[in-house]
């Protein structure tokens, strides 16, 4: 094991992260403590507060690192006609909280966070979450202002979210997943071509 002095802050900083999000992908939220992780990397609880300030800070990294994945799987989604590429971004939403359900779960409803300041970097990484929604929105009727686009895609993006929250869990099967991806499908129809022709 390494001697202290051999990382910087900015080291112990990543270490810690590192090893925190390996418990939440093992194991879950739950089993977070901040004991247990700095002794996993030699270090004791004090350094993990000189680097974070709190758990909630540390939490909040951990969320940041999940709405970068998830930001990037929709990014890679192609475009092509609206409603089929409105479909595509809610199943690959899908399957990243099926795939990563313990990292997935709590992104949005964290105890850990409540009445917390939620700085601006982190409202970024959600936003990103919501970029290719609102551009495709924006496509299709670029007569709306950017403030109706990013509210109907946030609007859009609860009610996928909101069907996955309530039907995906950690034995999730093939079946089970069919069934959800059936009712994002429904949704998407449904509100597509509510938005679409009102």
């Amino acid at each position: 094991m390494a001697r202290r002095s051999e990382h910087s802050q900015e080291q112990i900083k990543t270490m810690l992260l590192d090893a925190a999000e390996q418990v939440v992908i093992t194991d879950g939220f739950s089993a977070l403590k901040a004991r247990s992780i700095a002794k996993e990397i030699g270090y004791t609880v004090g350094s993990l507060y000189m680097v974070y300030a709190n758990m909630a800070d540390l939490v909040m990294h951990i969320h940041a690192r999940t709405f970068d994945e998830i930001a990037l799987q929709l990014q890679k989604t192609p475009f092509s006609e609206a409603e089929t590429t409105m479909e595509s971004l809610a199943l690959v939403y899908m399957n990243y909280g099926a795939q990563n359900f313990k990292r997935w779960r709590y992104i949005f409803d964290d105890h850990l966070l409540m009445g917390t300041m939620i700085p601006d970097w982190y409202q970024d990484k959600i936003d990103h979450i919501y970029a290719p929604f609102e551009l495709q929105l924006a496509q299709l009727k670029p007569e709306l202002d950017a403030l109706e686009i990013k509210t109907t895609a946030a609007a859009f993006f609860a009610g996928v979210h909101g069907i996955c929250a309530i039907s995906l869990s950690p034995t999730s099967d093939k079946d089970n997943i069919k069934q959800v991806e059936t009712t994002i499908l429904i949704l998407v129809k449904h509100f597509m071509h509510g938005w679409l022709t009102k």
